[in-house]
């Protein structure tokens, strides 16, 4: 009996060793599990912090203040003390659109110009960038300290066009101070116009309606249906109306600029310039002068996916090239750099190339003077009546169906303008802040500096093997209204 009692101890004390053992397995692999976890969600927040510490590093420390948000004193503004995240709210609730339209016609009246008094008065022959702002002030803040980086700067006037206003865009740009600045704002935007047209009318026909619903239903635009048959979306044509306003504000209304004869650079919030653009665009303009008279825009970017910097030997590359355009230019895809940093990026960086504009490939960090913009204005029909809601687009339909003297690019081989948004009205991302894109600009242009400031151009020409189709516009634009704004904002 006594030895049954002992056997059956063991056989409890070898079940109890055994659960102990599958429990300490389980409590591993367990512990394991969620260490692995745990280094899965720490390490991309440590890449990022790298990342932006790599960003800032590759920044003068005196320009690290633009790329610095700075908190408000709400307390202060509002009178009240506490939880500032809800000051900031109620503060941000008493901004209404009464105010907002108020402030911006405040603005295009006083035309104030930031610096003026430090930098003197605009010269006749002086660069004038104009620069269209939404939303997005990270992308905007990389770009002031790229401009802020840039030989001669201080003698330029920037123009910041905005379609959204907000105080810490408008702050930031009002501590600029090394050139002078000034700030216009779009008055027909969505932010003040949110249900009306030419923002989204709560009586507008639905996009996908059919026409005959449409009539049936009796929404206001049921008679003006794109090309596609799809009804206007205020969040695309804003652009397009944006652009057109912009480019007859600064060339017929601001007293800055009423009567400069010089050349006015087109820049978006998410481009970042080379040190050396300045430069190379005057280089740029005293060669056409000389050796290219017929050219009448010069394009400081590329949109070419990988360009091939070693010379016109690699067909391959450069076939791959013009074929990734191609699905570009259909709106498959967003335009983007895969920033190879080869060890010669910039060896050819003194040429460039002359060749008729196509509005994908040529539109950014373009360039032009009053002359042309007067033979564009006046094609504003052309312009303004073109079924396709893309400035560029309805660009390339001026040139090709009114003017006398199309439009012809002289592009800078290696570029000086860059494209580091990863988001916009096409495209969206999970994370639309991401850096990653601007270190590698950092990168590329890190490794060209030696390249940087030629002496002199090398000319380069390029004629269409084929005529240019004329093409069929993206449709988006329809609407009797949104042609009527468009001309209504026409100055000649």
């Amino acid at each position: 009996m006594s030895g049954g009692r002992s056997l059956l101890g063991r056989r409890r004390g070898n079940t109890w060793l055994r659960t102990g053992l599958i429990v300490f397995i389980v409590m591993f692999v367990w512990l394991q599990l969620n260490f692995l976890s745990f280094r899965g969600s720490v390490e991309p927040s440590q890449e990022l912090n790298y990342s932006n510490a790599a960003i800032l590093s590759m920044v003068p420390a005196v320009l690290h203040k633009f790329l610095t948000p700075k908190p408000r004193n709400f307390s202060q503004l509002l009178g009240t003390n506490g939880n500032s995240s809800a000051n900031a709210a109620y503060f941000r609730a008493t901004i209404n659109i009464s105010e907002i339209t108020k402030n911006i016609i405040q603005y295009n009246l006083q035309q104030t110009v930031y610096n003026e008094d430090i930098f003197g008065p605009l010269q006749n022959d002086s660069i004038v960038i104009v620069v269209q702002v939404h939303d997005r002030i990270t992308y905007l803040r990389h770009l002031i300290v790229s401009l802020a980086q840039a030989r001669d700067i201080s003698q330029v006037l920037i123009v910041f066009s905005h379609d959204y206003y907000d105080e810490d865009i408008n702050s930031l740009i009002q501590s600029v101070d090394f050139c002078k600045v000034i700030q216009i704002f779009y008055p027909y935007s969505i932010q003040t116009h949110p249900k009306e047209f030419p923002g989204e009318d709560p009586w507008d026909c639905p996009r996908d309606i059919k026409r005959e619903q449409a009539i049936l239903r009796k929404c206001n635009n049921a008679l003006y249906p794109d090309l596609y048959g799809h009804y206007r979306e205020a969040k695309f044509t804003q652009t397009k109306h944006h652009w057109w306003w912009k480019a007859n504000r600064v060339f017929h209304q601001l007293e800055i600029t009423r009567n400069h004869s010089g050349l006015v650079v087109f820049l978006e919030e998410d481009h970042y310039v080379a040190e050396d653009f300045i430069h190379v665009l005057r280089l740029m303009e005293r060669t056409c002068k000389e050796h290219c008279k017929h050219c009448n825009i010069l394009s400081l970017g590329t949109y070419l996916k990988t360009y091939n910097y070693y010379g016109d030997s690699k067909k391959k590359e450069a076939l791959r090239a013009i074929k990734q355009q191609n699905i570009v230019s259909a709106g498959q895809v967003q335009p983007s750099w895969t920033f190879q940093v080869l060890p010669s990026l910039y060896q050819h960086s003194q040429k460039v190339e002359i060749t008729p504009w196509i509005s994908s490939k040529h539109n950014m960090g373009m360039a032009f003077n009053r002359s042309t913009w007067s033979h564009m204005v006046k094609c504003a029909e052309y312009f303004c009546k073109y079924d396709d809601y893309n400035w560029d687009w309805s660009l390339q339909h001026v040139s090709q169906n009114c003017l006398k003297q199309k439009l012809y690019a002289m592009v800078v081989r290696g570029p000086r303008v860059f494209h580091i948004g990863e988001c916009g009205v096409h495209h969206k991302k999970t994370n639309c802040e991401s850096t990653a894109v601007i270190s590698k600009v950092q990168r590329v242009l890190k490794s060209a500096k030696t390249h940087l400031f030629p002496k002199y151009l090398t000319l380069t020409y390029t004629s269409l093997v084929k005529k240019t189709k004329l093409r069929k516009g993206n449709g988006g634009w329809g609407d009797r209204r949104d042609h009527m704004l468009c001309m209504g904002m026409t100055l000649r």
